[in-house]
């Protein structure tokens, strides 16, 4: 199978397994039970990423940012399970695999923060995070866990740990490159071609199938260890259903909806909200992705450019592309090496001035593209690249917490290296969002707007919900953020926000603006940009 349909056939494989798994279940369960609504503290629904019944009828459901809620069997009134519930609670919010043990083991997974372990239905957690993990392992694939029986498999995005003592001891099993990511392994075994795993789900005689960038595959035991061998895993179903308590649900970015049943995550009277722009050509998209369409060349939705991940994170300077150790970093446009060397914790890092200057009201901008986290450097500083060459390898050396490239575009009024990398400036004065200046996956748009209060003035932090974007699945699109003070808004456009790989349609997009809801909506058509204000 060719990498590319590994991107087609994860998602129906994943719905396929998480069907298959409950059903059992649910028939044990007797009639069907109607559940109860989510709570929705916040007012725009409750983005479900995860939901699984346990094996005594308990519904599990793994949410963007607001932790867990849990159903138990004989109750009709959902527990909420968040990090800061109490001291030996979940380690993060962001959940999106569940997995349950025969001796009422309970597994979750996280999107960016390792995985945890109850053995006493979820009233206290054993996690695994950066201090038992490392820089790696702490990207969950979703629906990532896998319990047969004693032995239980987490898919990362750095490879596979299996378990049979509850996390007591780890066998990693990853790929050839790269020196081996044990994290908390004793053993690391060689077996992936690529450790980057989109998903995976149990299959029949103790195997486990899972997709990687480079096709399906499956994982069983034998002679004591484990093979792994090419499978297919195309199967044809929705993966955005679940089956919960004899019913089929379709969970969404706000709640679970009874399968076949029309929803929509705004009120009826956001149909007659005014119109945005019309989508028009984009100003700079000058540049091509850094990433070769053959690996994962689509940026992590969770952590944009101005983001802090619901406040999680500091204000992100550039864009994240999550890719395996020794991923080729490509070049996005033509210029000169500016830069290779160590930079910010020890960062290796390469910067390219480029050729094509921006004429602004303001005068001339030089831009810079900077790619950061790398293995391994490929180029030295005045050597002349092209569109597409190789600069680098992706790592995860200096402030990183998983293999990936960091892509910074700065559009400087001074022509200085030193203004764009600087080793003691964690918050450069000329980044831009790169998703305005390299062009968005092939069939998708970008929106790009402004957030202003009465007075005119830009509202940072605030939240635009509405859009949707199924890739890349291990780091799901949430909602948008508009710039705070450490973030920079393009020369040309002033936005307070953009973002690309929206696939082309229909949508209907809300904020917050003085304590009520505001919407708008939006036509969005592939290689165009949309604008839209929210005043």
């Amino acid at each position: 199978m060719r990498r590319a349909g590994a991107w087609a056939v994860i998602a129906s494989m994943l719905a396929a397994t998480a069907l298959a798994l409950a059903a059992p279940l649910a028939a044990q369960s007797g009639r069907a039970v109607a559940l109860p609504a989510l709570p929705d503290s916040a007012g725009w629904g409750v983005h479900v990423l995860a939901a699984r019944q346990d094996r005594i009828g308990g519904v599990w459901v793994g949410t963007y940012g607001d932790g867990i809620y849990h159903l138990p069997a004989d109750s009709g009134r959902w527990r909420h399970i968040v990090s800061d519930t109490t001291p030996g609670s979940i380690a993060w919010d962001f959940v999106h695999a569940f997995a349950f043990g025969p001796a009422g083991q309970i597994w979750y997974g996280t999107v960016g923060n390792g995985w945890g372990l109850s053995v006493d239905s979820g009233r206290t957690w054993r996690n695994w995070t950066f201090d038992q993990l490392g820089p790696e392992w702490q990207y969950v694939a979703p629906d990532g866990i896998v319990a047969l029986g004693d032995t239980t498999v987490v898919a990362t995005a750095d490879g596979l740990l299996v378990t049979a003592d509850d996390g007591e001891s780890w066998t990693a099993i990853v790929d050839s490159v790269g020196p081996p990511a044990r994290g908390p392994a004793d053993t690391a075994l060689v077996l992936l071609p690529s450790e980057y795993i989109l998903g995976m789900g149990a299959a029949s005689r103790g195997r486990v199938v899972f997709t990687t960038l480079d096709g399906g595959f499956q994982l069983e035991p034998g002679g004591g260890s484990w093979t792994v061998s090419r499978a297919s895993v195309s199967l044809p179903l929705d993966p955005t259903l679940v089956f919960l308590r004899r019913r089929s649900f379709t969970r969404s970015h706000c709640g679970l909806h009874p399968a076949g049943t029309p929803y929509s995550c705004a009120p009826r009277t956001a149909r007659n909200a005014p119109r945005a722009a019309v989508p028009e050509a984009p100003r700079t998209t000058w540049f091509s992705r850094p990433i070769a369409t053959d690996d994962n060349p689509f940026i992590d939705q969770t952590y944009r450019y101005g983001s802090t991940m619901g406040g999680n994170f500091q204000q992100h300077q550039g864009v994240e592309f999550n890719n395996p150790d020794g991923t080729p970093v490509l070049a996005i446009g033509e210029g000169v090496v500016a830069y290779a060397g160590p930079a910010e914790r020890g960062a290796l890092t390469i910067a390219i001035r480029h050729d094509s200057a921006l004429a602004t009201p303001d005068g001339q901008r030089f831009v810079y593209s900077v790619y950061y986290h790398n293995s391994e450097l490929l180029v030295q500083v005045g050597q002349r690249v092209a569109r597409g060459d190789t600069l680098a390898r992706v790592g995860h050396t200096g402030r990183a917490t998983n293999d990936h490239l960091h892509l910074e575009v700065h559009a400087s009024p001074v022509d200085s290296v030193h203004l764009v990398v600087d080793s003691l400036q964690r918050f450069p004065p000329y980044t831009t969002n790169p998703e305005l200046w390299i062009a968005p996956p092939s069939g998708t748009g970008i929106v790009a707007g402004q957030v202003r209060d009465s007075a005119g003035r830009p509202v940072p932090g605030a939240r635009i919900h509405g859009l949707h974007s199924p890739r890349p699945r291990e780091t799901p699109l949430s909602c948008v953020e508009t710039y705070r003070d450490r973030a920079h808004s393009h020369p040309l456009y002033h936005e307070d926000f953009a973002i690309g790989g929206i696939p082309p349609g229909d949508y209907v997009l809300g904020t917050e603006l003085g304590g009520r809801k505001v919407w708008r909506r939006v036509k969005v058509e592939a290689g165009q940009v949309t604008w839209v204000e929210f005043r």
